[in-house]
C-alpha cells in the first residue's frame, strides 16, 4: 500500500495539484456531458459517453502533457496529434448511403472534432474559452437544428 501511495504522492506532489487535475477532468467531463446529451436526446449514434470520453480524453492528453513540462513546440505536437486522430475517429462515423446519394454523420464528425477541442482548451487550462466554445457548440447543435428543419421544410410544425 505504500509503494502504491508513494507512486500517487510523487506525480501529484500537494493537494492543490490533485484539485487543479480534478477539476480540469471534471469540467472536461461536464463540457462533453452537454454536448453528449444533447446528441443522446436526438438519438445521434455518438452520444452522451462518447463525447464525454472524447472531451476528458483529450484534456487529459493535454494536462499530462502540461504536467511534465513540455515545451510549446513539444505541446503543439501532442495536440496536432490529437487533431488527427479524432479525425478518424470522426471519420469512422460517417456514412455515404448509396440509394439515395446522401451523405450521413457529417455533424457527428464535427461535434466529435469540437468536443476533442473544447478538451484541449480545458487541458491547457482555458476554462472560460471551454466554456463559451461548448455554449457555441450546443447552440450550433439544438437551436440551428430547429431552424435547419424550417429551412428544408421538415419542420411538421410548419404545415
Amino acid at each position: 500500500m505504500e509503494i502504491l501511495l508513494d507512486e500517487l504522492s510523487a506525480s501529484l506532489p500537494d493537494a492543490h495539484e490533485a484539485v487543479r487535475v480534478a477539476v480540469r477532468l471534471l469540467a472536461a467531463m461536464l463540457a462533453g456531458g452537454v454536448i453528449g446529451l444533447q446528441r443522446e436526446v436526438s438519438g445521434k449514434a455518438a452520444g452522451l459517453r462518447t463525447h464525454i470520453l472524447v472531451c476528458a480524453g483529450t484534456a487529459l492528453f493535454v494536462l499530462s502533457a502540461v504536467n511534465i513540462g513540455m515545451q510549446q513546440d513539444a505541446l503543439s505536437r501532442v495536440i496536432q496529434g490529437l487533431v488527427t486522430g479524432i479525425g478518424f475517429l470522426g471519420a469512422g462515423a460517417i456514412l455515404k448511403v448509396e440509394s439515395s446519394h446522401q451523405i450521413k454523420g457529417l455533424t457527428t464528425a464535427a461535434g466529435i472534432w469540437m468536443t476533442a477541442a473544447i478538451g484541449v482548451a480545458i487541458g491547457v487550462g482555458q476554462l472560460g474559452t471551454a466554456a463559451i466554445g461548448t455554449a457555441f457548440a450546443w447552440f450550433v447543435l439544438a437551436i440551428l437544428l430547429k431552424l435547419d428543419k424550417r429551412i428544408d421544410g421538415s419542420d411538421p410544425t410548419r404545415a
